[in-house]
């Protein structure tokens, strides 16, 4: 026979706050955050709707496909309208510029992303056109909702708001999150989903320690002494979790680093809540009995949402590949799952030898920045410029200089240099200081960067690094509140933090506006912008 919580007689609730703060307050230390739901919602909302205007003034320029518009925008286009991607004839941006949209060609394209992100495009697409606003419309919207993702997640692991509303702050002012915002790529959308997800884990994981403490509550109970408690099979948080991800993963391939991690951290915090709680001994049981199912119910569910974001390409009939089942009767494969599923998993085998194949290997490109300086911003994306603009044309006044209009991909150097130092010492406080609050974001953050290294010897970008920010930037937040010290702290203490804290978010807010040319397409001069580029590598 197990054993059986340690009760108290004839408990009233009164008697269980007073003698079970060791046992009860550790599960549930969510209180903070439900004394003011409300208000957060209100910070949340506040800087979604700053950030949605500050990046909505001249969305539509410039009035052209730029950069990687060129490949996300028109698939989406050909999405909406026959279910799969098609090619597009080698003139066809300024055609599209010039309002002339219908010039696909009828053979299928062979892409090497999925569709979610696309798909998201085709809404802006199909509610204002095929136009330059139709198609950054999803990343506004969606960008903006970034920020509020970020508040919820830092809050939640802070259980503070104030540290929440700073790392939402952060994001509404970094630049490489404003660019992303406003063009259409598909790196904002994995990342929204990405940082949604891991915010649904954490709410799983107080929604699990709270059913365990309401559990000892329940009973009058100082802890399981030694039982397993309850068997919680229904975990909407994490279903939720894994729906994210799912989606995450249809947006670009490498979300799938983070699913894993979280995977294998749901294992570890599901264990330390039973151990918390008392389980002791049987706490190990919740490895197989909960935690291991639970983890695979999420990885699973991922991999079915995963599979849905592809039921357009599954169910119409023209997408690359899609012929390759009926056209391969005989193969294992398709007599097993189908000509349909089989044809999918032969687009993917396509897709994987693309990305790490010898050929990619060998390209370069301008803007191409290892994976290592990303976290310092070691080099940055061009994503539009015109050049050399004489005196007189296009309003320009130099004198003795030309002008020009850049769209650079550059996050607000400040911010990123801070939340690398802040990462630093969020490792001490984790590892040192077994606050696990600091692991997270930091597992979160590795795993979107580490992941990029194997593939580091192909083209990798600085503007992938925009999965990166988010948890950094939690991190700064997080070691801000540190420095700004509990309600509590004596007086001096509490006002050179407050100094502290404020000098550095009125630093990265100010590095924001003056870097705000380069980001939107603004007319410069060549010494106006080359005062922005601080480094050569930057140029």
């Amino acid at each position: 026979m197990s054993p059986q919580p340690v009760a108290i007689d004839s408990p009233s609730p009164r008697l269980l706050r007073d003698v079970l703060p060791s046992t009860i307050d550790k599960l549930d230390d969510g209180a903070a955050l439900r004394r003011d739901e409300l208000r957060s919602w209100i910070v949340t909302a506040v800087l979604v709707v700053i950030g949605f205007l500050i990046r909505l003034v001249n969305l539509s320029r410039p009035n052209r496909l730029e950069f990687d518009e060129t490949y996300y925008a028109k698939d989406a286009w050909s999405i909406l309208h026959f279910g799969y991607e098609r090619n597009w004839p080698s003139n066809a941006d300024p055609q599209i510029a010039a309002g002339t949209t219908d010039i696909w060609e009828k053979s299928a394209e062979f892409i090497v992303h999925p569709q979610v992100g696309k798909w998201l495009i085709a809404v802006g697409e199909h509610l204002f056109g095929m136009n330059s606003f139709g198609w950054r419309f999803a990343s506004l919207v969606i960008g903006s909702l970034f920020i509020g993702a970020v508040v919820r997640m830092a809050r939640r692991l802070s259980r503070s708001t104030l540290i929440g509303g700073l790392a939402g702050l952060f994001i509404v002012v970094d630049g490489l999150s404003f660019v992303m915002s406003r063009i259409a790529l598909l790196d904002i959308f994995q990342a929204f989903f990405t940082v949604a997800a891991v915010a649904a884990w954490l709410a799983d994981r107080d929604w699990f320690r709270h059913r365990l403490a309401d559990h000892l509550r329940q009973h009058g109970a100082l802890n399981l002494a030694g039982s397993y408690g309850p068997l919680l099979l229904w975990r909407p948080w994490r279903l939720l979790s894994g729906v994210l991800f799912g989606l995450a993963c249809g947006s670009k391939w490498n979300a799938v680093y983070v699913l894993a991690c979280f995977a294998v951290l749901s294992l570890v915090f599901d264990y330390r809540a039973r151990l918390t709680a008392g389980a002791r001994r049987s706490a190990f049981h919740s490895l197989w009995r909960e935690g291991v199912p639970h983890a695979a119910t999420m990885v699973v569910l991922a991999m079915v949402v995963y599979l849905l974001t592809w039921s357009s390409w599954l169910f119409t009939q023209g997408g690359y590949d899609r012929q390759w089942g009926a056209q391969h009767p005989d193969d294992p494969l398709v007599k097993i799952i189908g000509a349909p599923l089989a044809s999918l998993w032969q687009y993917h085998k396509e897709i994987f030898a693309f990305h790490t194949g010898t050929w990619i290997a060998h390209q370069t490109h301008t803007y191409q920045a290892h994976p290592f300086g990303w976290p310092v911003i070691g080099r940055v994306i061009g994503i539009d410029a015109v050049n050399d603009i004489q005196p007189g044309v296009d309003g320009c006044k130099a004198v003795n200089d030309t002008c020009l209009r850049v769209i650079s991909g550059v996050g607000t150097p400040f911010l990123w240099w801070f939340a690398a130092l802040a990462v630093i010492a969020g490792l001490f406080f984790w590892v040192g200081g077994r606050d696990w609050r600091f692991g997270v974001p930091i597992i979160a953050g590795a795993a979107t960067w580490i992941g990029w290294f194997p593939n580091a010897d192909r083209p990798t970008f600085y503007f992938y690094a925009i999965m990166i920010i988010p948890f950094t930037a939690t991190v700064l937040a997080m070691i801000l509140g540190k420095i700004l010290g509990p309600t509590d702290a004596p007086p001096q203490r509490r006002r050179t933090g407050t100094i502290i804290v404020t000098a550095v978010t009125v630093l990265v807010i100010a590095n924001f506006m003056f870097i705000y040319p380069i980001l939107t397409d603004q007319l410069m001069t060549r010494k106006a912008w080359l005062l922005r580029m601080w480094f050569r590598s930057w140029i």
